[in-house]
C-alpha cells in the first residue's frame, strides 16, 4: 500500500512538460532565432534558482488499453527565482504550443503570475509571445468544442489585478515574438516594455483580422514591427536580440525596490562624487541659435556608465531614464535641444508624465536638466492636443512627493517650464540659463510687431532688437533676487547633485517611515 504509482505519474508529467510542444515545434522555434520559454527564464535568472509553479497543469486524456494518459502541458510557464540575489516572479507563453494562444491552464497560470507577484511583493517579469484569444477557445480545435475555462478571457477582475500589480511592484514585459490581444495589453501594462528588433511584433490584431475588418493589407512587421513601436510610445526599449533583453531587464530592476514597501538599493560607486568635468564649461554655445548634445551633460554628471535611458525614440525632445549619483539611484529628465529645440510636444509630455509617476511610485528622487523653450507650437502641435498633455505633465510634477533637483542649463520659458520644478525642490542655474514668459525671438515678434513692420529693413530691425534684449539677459539678477537657490560653475554640477542625492534619500526615508506609522 503506497503512492508510488501516483508519484511516478507526477514525474512522468513533469518530464513531458519539459518537452514543450515536442521536438519539431522546439526546432521551429530555434530556427526562427527564438528561445523556448524555459530557455529564456534560465538565461535571465540566477543559475539554479528557478522554481516552477504548476509544471503539470494542463490537459490529460485517458490512455487506451491501460496505457498512461496522454498529457498536454499548459502553455504558460511560471515560477519564482532570483535576479542578482533578489526574488522575482517570472513567466511567459510557450509558443511551441498553439502559437502561444492560451489553453485553459495556460490562461489561469498567466493570471496567477500577477497574483504571485502581489502575494510576495516582488517584481514581475513577463516574456510575451502569442496571439491572445482564439475562436477555438482555450482548449479546442476548429472541429471540436473548446474546453470551458469557467470565465471569459476578458473580465474587469482580470484587469483589476493588472492595475494593482502596477501600483505595487516593478513590472517588466518583453515581446519576444508576435504579440497580439491580451499579451499585447500586458506589454503595454508594464513599467518597462521591451521588444526584440528583428523577431517580434506588437499588434492589437494581426494581418488577417485587419484585412477582414478594414481591407488593409499589411504584414505583421508593417503593422507592429520595431520600426513602428520605436516611435509609438508602446515600447520603451528595442533590444537587438534576446540576450540583450536579459541584460536590459537586470539593469532596470537594479534601480528599483522589490515593491513600494521598500526603498531602492544603493550601489557602491567607484566614481568620485567630487569629480569636476572641465568640458561642461564650454558645452553650451554662447550663440543662442546653436544646439548642443544634452546626453553629454548627463554622462558628465551622473556616475560613470550608470545612465539607463527609456523611450529614446518616442517624444524625442525629452530624455528620460534612471541614473546613479554617488551610488544613489535617481530618475533623470532632460530636454534635448536637438529636437524641436527641446520644446514639450504632446508625445514628450506623455513620456514625461509617465516617467514622473514611475519615479514617484518607487521612491526615486528626480533630477531635471532644464532647457525648456515651452510647449511646441504650430498647427500639428495644436491638433495633437499638446496643451492638454502638457498640463497633465505639470500636474504629475505638482502631485509628486519625491525630492527634485532642477538645474537650469539654458532656456526656461512659458507654462511648460513649470513641469520641471518639483514641490520644494532644489533649483540651481548655470551662467548660460535664461528665463521668461516667452523666448526672446517670440517675445520680440509680439511686442515690437508694428515697429518691425514699419522699419526700412524689418529683418535687420528684428535682429537688432533680439540682440539688444539678449545682451540684457544676465544670469546674475535672478540669483541676486534668490529666484534660484544658487548660480553655479557648471563644473560644480556633479558634486552638488551627489551631495543633494544623499540628502534626498534621507527625506524619502522620513516620508516612507511616516507613511508606515
Amino acid at each position: 500500500m503506497s503512492w508510488k504509482e501516483e508519484t511516478e505519474e507526477i514525474e512522468r508529467r513533469r518530464s513531458l512538460a519539459l518537452q514543450h510542444g515536442g521536438e519539431e515545434a522546439v526546432a521551429r522555434q530555434h530556427a526562427r532565432g527564438r528561445m523556448t520559454i524555459r530557455e529564456r527564464l534560465a538565461a535571465l535568472v540566477d543559475p539554479g534558482t528557478f522554481r516552477e509553479e504548476g509544471p503539470i497543469a494542463g490537459h490529460a486524456e485517458p490512455g487506451e488499453a491501460g496505457e498512461p494518459a496522454r498529457f498536454t502541458p499548459g502553455n504558460y510557464v511560471l515560477g519564482l527565482a532570483s535576479i542578482d540575489g533578489r526574488p522575482v516572479a517570472c513567466g511567459g507563453e510557450d509558443f511551441t504550443q498553439r502559437g502561444g494562444s492560451p489553453t485553459a491552464a495556460g490562461l489561469r497560470k498567466s493570471v496567477y503570475a500577477e497574483e504571485l507577484a502581489l502575494r510576495y511583493r516582488i517584481p514581475l517579469i513577463r516574456f510575451l509571445e502569442g496571439g491572445g484569444g482564439s475562436v477555438t477557445g482555450t482548449g479546442g480545435k476548429a472541429n471540436r468544442p473548446a474546453r470551458p475555462t469557467g470565465d471569459p478571457v476578458f473580465t474587469p477582475s482580470r484587469f483589476h489585478s493588472i492595475a494593482e500589480v502596477l501600483q505595487t511592484v516593478p513590472v517588466v514585459s518583453a515581446a519576444m515574438g508576435a504579440v497580439a490581444g491580451l499579451p499585447a495589453a500586458r506589454l503595454a501594462a508594464s513599467h518597462l516594455a521591451i521588444m526584440t528588433r528583428d523577431t517580434s511584433q506588437v499588434l492589437v490584431a494581426g494581418p488577417a483580422v485587419v484585412e477582414r475588418a478594414l481591407g488593409e493589407k499589411k504584414t505583421k512587421e508593417e503593422l507592429g514591427g520595431a520600426q513602428v513601436h520605436a516611435k509609438s510610445g508602446v515600447v520603451d526599449i528595442i533590444a537587438q536580440n534576446e540576450a540583450e533583453v536579459m541584460e536590459i531587464v537586470r539593469r532596470f530592476l537594479g534601480y528599483l525596490p522589490r515593491s513600494v514597501s521598500e526603498l531602492p538599493p544603493r550601489h557602491l560607486s567607484q566614481d568620485d562624487p567630487n569629480r569636476r568635468e572641465e568640458r561642461l564649461l564650454e558645452i553650451v554655445p554662447r550663440e543662442r541659435r546653436r544646439v548642443y548634445k544634452m546626453r553629454k551633460i548627463v554622462e558628465a554628471v551622473v556616475d560613470e556608465g550608470s545612465f539607463f535611458e527609456m523611450g529614446a525614440g518616442y517624444g524625442r525632445s525629452q530624455i528620460t531614464g534612471f541614473a546613479r549619483l554617488d551610488g544613489w539611484p535617481v530618475g533623470l529628465w532632460a530636454n534635448d535641444p536637438m529636437f524641436y529645440g527641446g520644446s514639450m510636444t504632446a508625445a514628450g509630455a506623455q513620456k514625461a508624465r509617465r516617467f514622473i509617476e514611475l519615479c514617484d511610485t518607487f521612491h526615486l528622487p528626480i533630477v531635471a536638466l532644464v532647457d525648456e523653450p515651452g510647449f511646441m507650437i504650430g498647427s500639428e502641435a495644436e491638433a495633437a492636443g499638446t496643451i492638454r498633455y502638457g498640463v497633465e505633465a505639470i500636474c504629475a510634477t505638482v502631485r509628486s512627493r519625491v525630492p527634485w533637483a532642477s538645474v537650469l542649463i539654458r532656456k526656461t520659458y512659458g507654462v511648460a517650464a513649470a513641469a520641471h520644478f518639483g514641490p520644494r525642490g532644489e533649483v540651481l542655474a548655470w551662467p548660460s540659463a535664461e528665463a521668461g514668459a516667452l523666448p526672446i525671438e517670440g517675445g520680440v515678434a509680439v511686442a515690437f510687431r508694428r515697429e518691425i513692420a514699419e522699419a526700412d529693413d524689418p529683418e535687420g530691425k528684428r535682429k537688432e532688437l533680439e540682440d539688444k534684449l539678449s545682451a540684457g539677459r544676465s544670469p546674475f539678477p535672478r540669483s541676486e533676487s534668490f529666484g534660484v537657490h544658487d548660480l553655479i560653475d557648471p563644473r560644480e554640477t556633479r558634486p552638488r547633485l551627489c551631495a543633494w542625492a544623499g540628502l534626498a534619500r534621507r527625506v524619502i526615508e522620513d516620508q516612507f517611515n511616516d507613511r508606515r506609522r
